[in-house]
């Protein structure tokens, strides 16, 4: 939570920002004041040298686009999903089971879609020309951030992590490895957390470049993320609030396919990814959607 608070706040001075830069921003000459899109013209003077009249309006000056333009601070708010394409008769020692209860499977690994929450931060986005402004390439730095909020099973005991260590309900049995394992209680909250620094690489096509505004635009490419920070959060009467770290043979990096379809002012992103997130037992393709907040 703290780190979406951060990743949230960070977002907000950014658009603050650049909203008062645009708004203060001033040309002079010998003729004209302009700010922002404001133009004040001075009409002439009288005979003592003082000014006599000026005359405000709006600049209506069509603005050429530029060949190489930056965004800087681009919010996303969506959910975190993926495909479980596990064999779960083959996952080896990574899934460790709870004897007297059904063994780990499918259903221990759904989400809830509506808890389960993607937050991109975006450092920057460049869109550099390619052909007259109708074709561009869209690449760009951000911080993606994933959710996965586990579903609760009334009298089956949730699942957890561990990086190494006793092996449970194995008397004496140790390992370097980690695993997954059916814990002994059950969780009011359970969640895996995954964190990634990632490029985006897209070919951007608009109808309406003059006015970013107004038209489609549509955006494909790829991603490639790298995982720096991933843990397994969670909150039970017994224990209280746990925050369980490791690297849980996750795969280091990313490989995602990614999409951008903006319909006037309105901007949705997605992506998905081919392989699976875990290096070994299980097979989870991770995909996101949801709103980009953006000015192009």
């Amino acid at each position: 939570m703290k780190r979406l608070t951060l990743l949230l706040a960070s977002a907000i001075i950014c658009l603050t920002i650049s909203a008062q830069d645009d708004s203060v921003k001033t040309k002079q000459g010998k003729d004209t004041i302009r700010i922002g899109g404001m133009i004040i013209v001075k009409q002439g003077k009288n005979g003592n040298g003082k000014t006599k009249e000026f005359t405000m309006g709006r600049d209506h000056t069509p603005r050429k686009n530029r060949n190489i333009s930056t965004n800087w601070c681009i919010l996303d708010l969506g959910f975190s999903n993926y495909d479980d394409k596990t064999n779960y008769t083959n996952t080896g020692s990574y899934l460790i089971n709870n004897p007297g209860y059904p063994a780990l499977g499918k259903n221990d690994f759904k989400i809830r879609t509506v808890k389960s929450i993607n937050v991109n931060f975006w450092i920057f986005m460049q869109r550099l020309n390619l052909v007259k402004h109708y074709v561009n390439l869209k690449y760009g730095l951000g911080i993606e951030s994933n959710n996965y909020r586990y579903k609760m099973y009334d009298n089956i005991p949730s699942i957890s992590y561990r990086e190494g260590g006793n092996i449970p309900y194995t008397a004496g049995a140790q390992t370097t490895s980690s695993f997954i394992f059916r814990d002994s209680i059950s969780f009011s909250k359970n969640k895996l957390v995954t964190n990634y620094l990632t490029i985006p690489l897209m070919l951007n096509f608009a109808t309406n470049p003059k006015n970013n505004k107004k038209g489609v635009s549509l955006s494909l490419g790829v991603s490639a993320g790298y995982l720096y920070n991933q843990h397994n959060k969670q909150v039970s009467n017994e224990r209280g609030k746990r925050k369980n770290r490791g690297d849980y043979d996750m795969e280091r990096f990313k490989f995602s396919y990614a999409a951008e379809l903006g319909l006037g002012p309105i901007r949705f992103y997605g992506s998905y990814s081919p392989q699976s997130m875990y290096g070994r037992g299980l097979d989870i393709r991770p995909y996101t959607v949801g709103l980009r907040f953006s000015n192009w």
